[in-house]
C-alpha cells in the first residue's frame, strides 16, 4: 500500500477504487456511520492544494458532491447525478490537516433527493453545502 491509498483515519477504505477522476482528484477514503450515513476522509497534499498550502476550493467541491451523493443513495447500486449544488466556503483547511465530509439526507422522493452537508478539519468547518440529486433509471 502507498501513501496515497492508506486511509487518513482507521476504518476507513477507498471509496471507488474504480473510478478514474476520484482516484486522481483524491483518493477519497469512506466509512459507514454508527447511525448508516457516509464519512469521507482525506490527508490534503500538497497536490490538493494551491502555492500557499490552502486546500483548493475545488476539491472540497469534488468531496462534498461525492459525500452528498453517497447520502442520497437508498443502495450503494444506485445511481444518482447531481442537479443543484450550493455552498459557502466558511473557512480554509491546510497542507497535511485531515479534511472530512459527511451528508445528510433532508428528503427523498421515488427520483430526487435533497441533502446537506458539511466538509470539515478537526472542529473547524470548512464549507457548508446543500445539494439535490436525481436518481437515474436502470438500463
Amino acid at each position: 500500500m502507498t501513501d496515497a491509498t492508506k486511509p487518513p483515519l482507521d476504518g476507513f477504505t477507498i471509496y471507488d477504487p474504480d473510478d478514474p477522476f476520484e482516484m486522481h482528484s483524491g483518493p477519497f477514503f469512506w466509512r459507514r456511520t454508527v447511525e448508516g450515513g457516509h464519512h469521507f476522509a482525506l490527508k490534503a497534499e500538497a497536490r490538493h492544494c494551491n502555492r500557499q498550502g490552502i486546500l483548493h476550493g475545488g476539491l472540497m467541491m469534488t468531496m462534498i458532491d461525492l459525500a452528498l451523493a453517497a447520502t442520497a443513495k437508498e443502495v450503494l447500486e444506485d445511481r444518482y447525478v447531481t442537479i443543484s449544488l450550493n455552498s459557502e466556503f466558511v473557512s480554509a483547511g491546510n497542507l497535511g490537516e485531515i479534511i472530512e465530509a459527511k451528508g445528510e439526507l433532508v428528503r427523498r422522493t421515488r427520483s430526487l433527493a435533497f441533502v446537506r452537508g458539511q466538509v470539515t478539519s478537526g472542529d473547524n468547518v470548512l464549507l457548508n453545502t446543500s445539494g439535490v440529486f436525481k436518481k437515474l433509471l436502470k438500463k
